[in-house]
């Protein structure tokens, strides 16, 4: 695996343009999954890495790359080639601009038009006074700005809002990959809620009340994770864990009232939030813990005393394979 320390790559460059205002920007993608373990296909009897080639499904012979074309399959083993270059004839004004077309209440966006978010930022020393105009007419108007830009050869939609000096543009799916909840929700029986049922659940739900803070987060699939490879390097024996059981509940309005007596005893009613188990700073150099076999303590004492760079922590734990 490799990994680069240069700083952020750009997914896209192009031009940023509001009617006759226009600036020339950079997209990034605002997330990453770098920091989550990842496995290798092993061959179970060598220990190899698995290597997967690319063959003619017929001959079965390995097919370099400059051979492999794109092709749309009309009806079964019947195809129509597409080149790259009768791709780039279709190219469209999106591909190089992101064309505002209107801008709407951010209510108005349903979350399951939402895809992933990126940051789009001028690109070079010119063009900052366009962007920045650009950026706070739609902070101004409070509104989201809606445009289209190619990405891995499709045209998306894409919404863009403030946030600090930048821009977040999240793409957005189109109608025909939405799917309709009536096909989930039509089964779903009516159901009459009373009253007492309702002031037990919100009574419940005020207990728990809080603020949404990702510091706060956790993911404890990776934890474990972590702690099940430090085992395996010690040679330590895997015993399975014990499964939580589902209970059946058969009196709803018990239920309720046991649950708001639990939140009573573990937590009083004007007891401060509880801060986090582990800051995302931890959580970000998970995998410096894999480095000592002696555990996960140990570990985290030593990269508190560092508490190197993440680009740092991210090459010393893959080793020399780094660009």
């Amino acid at each position: 695996m490799e990994f680069c320390v240069h700083g952020p790559r750009a997914n896209w460059k192009g031009f940023l343009r509001l009617s006759l205002v226009t600036c020339p920007v950079a997209l990034y993608p605002a997330t990453s999954e770098s920091e989550k373990i990842s496995f290798n296909q092993l061959n179970r009897q060598t220990g190899h890495r698995i290597k997967y080639i690319k063959v003619d499904q017929d001959t079965g012979d390995e097919v370099p790359n400059e051979d492999i074309v794109k092709g749309y399959e009309l009806e079964k083993g019947q195809f129509i080639e597409v080149t790259k270059e009768e791709l780039e004839e279709i190219a469209l004004e999106s591909t190089r601009t992101i064309e505002i077309d209107e801008f709407v209440d951010k209510s108005e966006i349903d979350p399951r038009y939402l895809i992933r978010p990126y940051y789009l930022r001028p690109d070079g020393k010119v063009g900052h006074d366009a962007f920045a105009v650009i950026r706070e007419t739609i902070r101004e108007m409070n509104k989201v700005a809606i445009g289209r830009v190619v990405l891995t050869n499709r045209e998306h939609i894409i919404a863009l809002e403030p946030i600090d000096k930048g821009l977040v543009g999240t793409l957005l799916r189109y109608p025909y990959e939405v799917r309709s909840e009536q096909e989930y929700f039509d089964e779903i029986q009516d159901v009459k809620v009373t009253k007492d049922m309702l002031d037990l659940a919100r009574h419940i739900v005020n207990q728990k009340a809080g603020t949404f803070d990702p510091e706060k987060f956790e993911d404890h699939y990776e934890s474990a994770l972590v702690e099940l490879i430090n085992q395996k390097r010690a040679g330590k024996l895997i015993r399975p864990k014990e499964r939580p059981k589902g209970e059946n509940v058969v009196d709803l309005m018990e239920a309720l009232r046991q649950s708001v007596g639990r939140e009573k005893a573990t937590e009083p009613a004007n007891a401060p939030k509880k801060s986090a188990k582990k800051p995302r700073k931890a959580a970000s150099g998970q995998k410096e813990m894999l480095m000592p076999i002696a555990g996960k303590k140990q570990a985290k004492e030593a990269g508190a005393k560092k508490q190197p760079a993440r680009s740092q922590r991210r090459s010393a734990w893959l080793g020399p394979n780094v660009c």
